[in-house]
C-alpha cells in the first residue's frame, strides 16, 4: 500500500525535517521519500495538509480484556486509541485475572498483535494487585512488561517499595507508585474543597496524595531504582517532584487529561463520569498542572482511560466507582493549554521512559505516525465516544483541533 502525505507539516524535534512542509510517501510501511514536492505519484491514498508526527503513546490505559469484557474488548479498545492518535499504549492490569504472571502478559501481547497500535503490559506489581507480596516482575518483563504497578492502589507498605525499587535495579524495571493515603482519603469522593462542602459529599484531601509522593521520593533517594508517579493532581505534588529531579533522583510523571480541563465546579449536577481518583481538584491546583506542562516536571499526559458500565456509574454518587474514560479527548484537550509542539513531547515522551523504540521521521524508516490538526474547534457528544463504554466526563465540553488517524505496523486508521 503507498501512502502519500500531501503538504504535511512534520513536528519532530528528533527529525531534520522538523517543522517543515513536506510530500511525504509511505511503501508499504516504509518512509521511502520526504521531498517539498513530489509531484505526480500514484498512491493508494493521499491526505493533504495534515500535521504529523511520531506516533502518540499513553501511558495509562484500561480495556477490561481479560474478564471485564463488558467494559471494553481489547481490539475495541486498540481501535479506540488509534482513532485517537495512539501507536503505544500501556495496559493496566486492571484485568480478571490481574496480569500478574508472564502468561498474563503473553496474552495481551498475543491478541493485540495484529492491531496497528502495539500495546505493551504494565505487570501488577503484586500478587493480584493486593499490595502484599511482590509479583513475578521479572519473568514479566522478559515476557514484554515494561512497568510495574498496581492499578489506582497505593504501595502501602513503605518497605515494599523499597524492596521493589532495589529488586528491580538489575534488570531496569520501572516502579509504579499511584500516591493515595488511604487512611486520610477515608471514604471520601471528591477533593476537600469548598464545591465539595457545598455538595454535602465527603471530602479527599491533597495531603492524601501529597504525603505518598514525598515519602515514595523518600525512599526513592535511599533505595536507588526508577520510579513513576502518575497522575499527580495538586501544585504541591508538582512542587516535590521537581525539587527530587533537580537531585537526580531517576523519577518521572504524569499528569491525567481530565485534571488539566476541569476543576471541581464541575460537580453541581452530581454527574458520576465526574467522579475520578485522584478527584478533580479546584482552580489553584489546575493552573499549577497547566502551568507544569511547560517547564518539564510532568513528563507525560495520559487519557487514564478507564471504561467502566453502565452498573458502576449510573447510582448514588457516594457508591459509583472512580474513573472516566479519555483516549478519545486527550489531543482535543491538550492542544488548548500548550503549543503545538510540546503537547507532542508530552504525548510521545513516554516512549524512551518505558523503553520503547523510538523512530524520528526520515527516509528508509518505519512509518509510525500520527496525523492530526490543531486547527477547529467542536463539541465533544455521546456519538463520538468509540469506547464501549461511555462514561465520559467529556461529554458537552469544547475539543480544539482533531486526530485524523494513525500510519503504524504497515496499517493506516483513519477517523472519516
Amino acid at each position: 500500500m503507498k501512502i502519500l502525505l500531501k503538504s504535511a507539516r512534520i513536528i519532530d524535534k528528533e527529525s531534520e525535517f522538523h517543522n517543515t512542509v513536506k510530500d511525504i510517501l509511505i511503501s508499504d510501511g516504509t518512509i521511502t521519500h520526504i521531498s517539498d514536492q513530489l509531484g505526480e505519484v500514484q498512491a493508494d491514498k493521499v491526505i493533504a495538509d495534515a500535521y504529523v508526527s511520531q506516533g502518540w503513546t499513553d501511558s495509562s490505559v484500561c480495556f477490561g480484556e481479560p474478564g471485564y469484557e463488558e467494559r471494553e474488548t481489547l481490539a475495541n479498545g486498540m481501535l479506540t486509541a488509534e482513532k485517537s492518535g495512539f501507536t503505544h499504549l500501556l495496559i493496566n492490569p486492571l484485568t480478571h485475572p490481574v496480569t500478574d504472571s508472564k502468561a498474563a502478559v503473553t496474552y495481551i501481547k498475543d491478541k493485540t498483535r495484529y492491531c496497528a497500535a502495539t500495546a505493551y503490559p504494565i505487570g501488577a506489581l503484586t500478587v493480584e494487585s493486593k499490595g502484599e507480596y511482590l509479583a513475578e516482575l521479572y519473568d514479566m518483563q522478559s515476557a514484554g512488561a515494561v512497568a510495574f504497578g498496581d492499578y489506582k492502589k497505593p504501595i502501602s507498605n513503605s518497605n515494599l517499595l523499597k524492596i521493589a525499587l532495589q529488586y528491580t535495579q538489575p534488570f531496569d524495571g520501572i516502579v509504579i507508585s499511584f500516591p493515595n493515603d488511604t487512611k486520610i482519603m477515608g471514604k471520601g469522593v471528591v477533593n476537600e474543597h469548598i464545591e465539595g462542602t457545598r455538595l454535602g459529599l465527603k471530602g479527599i484531601p491533597a495531603l492524601a496524595e501529597e504525603l505518598c509522593v514525598a515519602r515514595d521520593l523518600s525512599i526513592l533517594e535511599y533505595a536507588g531504582g526508577r520510579l513513576h508517579i502518575p497522575t499527580i493532581s495538586t501544585a504541591k505534588s508538582v512542587a516535590l517532584i521537581a525539587e527530587a529531579k533537580a537531585k537526580g533522583l531517576d523519577v518521572t510523571c504524569s499528569v491525567a487529561v481530565h485534571h488539566l480541563h476541569f476543576t471541581d465546579e464541575v460537580l453541581d449536577n452530581f454527574d458520576t463520569n465526574y467522579k475520578i481518583l485522584p478527584p478533580l481538584r479546584d482552580t489553584e491546583n489546575v493552573l499549577a498542572l497547566r502551568e507544569a506542562l511547560d517547564n518539564g516536571v510532568i513528563d507525560f499526559v495520559t487519557s487514564d482511560h478507564n471504561p467502566l458500565d453502565i452498573e458502576l456509574k449510573f447510582k448514588e454518587f457516594d457508591l459509583a466507582d472512580f474513573g472516566t474514560i479519555g483516549l478519545e479527548n486527550v489531543w482535543g484537550v491538550l492542544s488548548q493549554y500548550t503549543t503545538v509542539e510540546r503537547a507532542v513531547t508530552l504525548l510521545t515522551a513516554a516512549r524512551k521512559r518505558f523503553g520503547i523504540t523510538t523512530i524520528p521521521i526520515a527516509v528508509n524508516t518505519v512509518a509510525d505516525l500520527t496525523l492530526f490538526t490543531p486547527e477547529g474547534t467542536s463539541v465533544f457528544t455521546k456519538e463520538d465516544i468509540l469506547s464501549a463504554s461511555k462514561n465520559s466526563a467529556f461529554i458537552g465540553a469544547t475539543m480544539k483541533g482533531k486526530v485524523l488517524g494513525v500510519i503504524a505496523n504497515n496499517q493506516l486508521i483513519l477517523n472519516e
